[in-house]
């Protein structure tokens, strides 16, 4: 894959992530929808735009099975136990949390694999994980434990789907049928939350958008840059979802640019060329 391109998938995956984690919050903490109603919609919304997507591309008689069990599995928990800790979590708290555990649980696989890590490694992924810390801290709070151990789940769920993505030959059928395979967990999802779902237009619609193009095609898109790139570099350049989201910010809800956005910013870019320098 030509440099160029792949450095712009990159960028646009990571946006979709930003993007996802904003859909979220600003459904669940108006409370426009409960987390159960929000996932489920999110899962079936990403499953049909995807499954459409594919037809278009490929023709319905040539769409084949793809994807796994396995991964749908690690979507399907990380989807629920996400939506539910952010019930629960600042969003600082839960973006340190979930991204840090993504971080470490990415970092050991690749030690079990047999990656050694340089010092100017080590050091490049400390100094984005401070540029991290830094970042959210004033949103940082005593946390729920509850919420610590869902966003602790999510981050290995979402770690592992991620790891499972690395072999894709067929990124977007692997994706489309991860999702498609939620079904069955999500109806079962659905007849134990019944009596207490809720959900208005406004969330209705946040929560398809989520899945449709934040989760879908973000995902898609992320399925496709995971061969070209090691596990370690794929856990580190997450790490630039938060910041990503804080800009995000400033663009459209007209949030004012900090010294400590730019400072925070400009460790995690730091810490992130110091391990992508290894392998260009």
């Amino acid at each position: 894959m030509a440099l160029v391109r792949l450095v712009m998938l990159v960028i646009v995956s990571l946006v979709a992530f930003a993007a996802n984690s904003v859909l979220t919050r600003l459904a669940l903490a108006d409370g426009l929808m409960d987390a159960a109603s929000f996932t489920m919609i999110r899962l079936l919304s990403g499953s049909i735009a995807l499954l459409l997507i594919l037809s278009l591309q490929n023709g319905v008689k040539a769409i084949r099975p793809a994807g796994s069990w396995l991964a749908s599995s690690m979507l399907f928990i990380y989807a629920v136990v996400f939506s539910y800790a952010y019930l629960m979590l600042a969003t600082g708290t839960g973006a340190l949390i979930l991204f840090g555990m993504v971080q470490l649980t990415m970092v050991s696989v690749s030690l079990l694999r047999g990656e050694h890590l340089r010092l100017p490694q080590v050091a490049g992924i400390l100094l984005a994980l401070l540029g991290l810390a830094y970042l959210v801290w004033p949103e940082v709070s005593q946390p729920s434990w509850l919420g610590v151990v869902l966003m602790v789940v999510a981050g290995m769920a979402w770690a592992g789907y991620t790891l499972l993505g690395r072999g894709s030959n067929k990124p977007l059928a692997d994706t489309a049928f991860n999702f498609l395979r939620t079904t069955p967990m999500v109806l079962v999802l659905f007849m134990v939350t019944l009596t207490t779902t809720a959900a208005t237009f406004t969330g209705t619609l946040l929560a398809i958008l989520s899945g449709a193009v934040a989760s879908g095609a973000g995902y898609a898109i992320w399925y496709s840059v995971l061969r070209h790139i090691s596990s370690l570099q794929a856990g580190v350049l997450q790490l630039l979802v938060p910041a990503i989201a804080a800009f995000g910010g400033v663009l459209f809800v007209t949030e004012p640019i900090s010294l400590r956005l730019l400072l925070a910013s400009g460790l995690i870019l730091g810490g992130i060329f110091i391990v992508l320098a290894r392998k260009r």
